[in-house]
């Protein structure tokens, strides 16, 4: 168990300095001038420029650059935001809160909806509700997040004259002001999930339903409820839970557009602005945060295995 621990740690820390080397050389080919963005127009002295990279450690070899940002950042320190001349770590942390709850709410509302049509899409199978949950998932894959968003503050506007609060207050500060202000979005954000996790919980309870232990708790006598609950979908999860993973970093990216579109201000909103003022600090600073998260869950997901089936060992 230990072992195993260590290889996937080290496995993750290596994929986060693929990430931050990726990310180094991304904002640093990205059309438009730093110069030009710090002072905000043409700058009139070549000078200006010269002093401006100076300051930012633009004048030095990028392989220099990389160890010293990589060395900043391994302490929290994430430099300053190039406009703003705030602490991008600052900005980060005060924009989590919203952009995690939304994440949150849009997970919960994808589980809770897509674990029972999953299930019990399973248990008709090939019967008519079957046939509607199927034809029913398929049509929400198909249907983009950011365009449902788009529907959810048109129709609602142009029908009954109702827009969601615009901003973002603090749960604790009003818990109903702040669930109006982010259901929502968190519904366009789940929808698209939902409807994957359901399909995957559908397959993967088929699966253990001809398992030899179903039989069993079958023949024992047991009722359909129970070798439903208490024998089917606890194995049947793994599956679930892997795509989970992998389909939380598509969260984080519908974030960066509902946000947006909802006006919202959090992360996705950031990194949209951050990317229009070509501010490469605050775009290293977000993406290595998300990928951090994305990492983090990953490993969690992997945790969770021996959980859901004791059977499995890690060696």
């Amino acid at each position: 168990m230990a072992r195993y621990l260590l290889k996937r740690l080290l496995f993750s820390v290596l994929v986060l300095i693929a990430v931050s080397i990726f990310v180094f050389a991304a904002v640093r080919i990205i059309p438009g001038d730093v110069c030009s963005a710090v002072l905000g127009s043409q700058p009139d002295d070549p000078k200006q420029c010269e002093a401006i990279d100076k300051e930012l450690g633009l004048d030095e070899p990028a392989p220099v650059q990389y160890l010293r940002y990589m060395g900043s950042a391994l302490t929290g320190d994430f430099g300053k935001a190039l406009m703003s001349k705030r602490d991008v770590y600052g900005e980060i942390r005060d924009r989590v809160p919203l952009t995690v709850e939304l994440t949150v709410l849009a997970t919960t509302f994808a589980l809770l909806i897509a674990v029972p049509i999953g299930v019990w899409s399973a248990v008709r199978q090939d019967k008519a509700p079957d046939y509607v949950l199927r034809f029913v998932t398929i049509a929400w894959l198909s249907i983009p997040g950011f365009w449902i968003g788009t529907i959810l503050v048109v129709y609602p506007a142009k029908w009954w004259a109702y827009s969601t609060p615009s901003g973002y207050t603090e749960i604790w500060d009003d818990p109903l002001k702040n669930l109006e202000q982010l259901y929502l979005p968190a519904f366009a954000l789940g929808l698209a999930l939902s409807a994957s996790l359901a399909r995957v919980t559908r397959s993967s309870m088929l699966e253990v339903f001809r398992q030899d232990f179903v039989r069993t708790a079958r023949a024992k006598g047991l009722n359909e409820r129970s070798v439903i609950v208490r024998h089917a979908l606890k194995n049947a999860m793994i599956p679930v839970v892997t795509l989970f993973g992998l389909q939380f970093g598509v969260l984080f990216g519908g974030t960066v557009v509902l946000e947006s579109i909802f006006s919202l201000p959090g992360l996705g909103t950031l990194t949209i602005e951050s990317v229009l003022r070509h501010d490469f600090k605050e775009v290293q600073g977000i993406v290595l945060f998300f990928a951090t998260v994305l990492i983090a869950i990953n490993f969690l997901v992997d945790l969770s295995y021996a959980w859901f089936d004791p059977r499995i060992r890690y060696t």
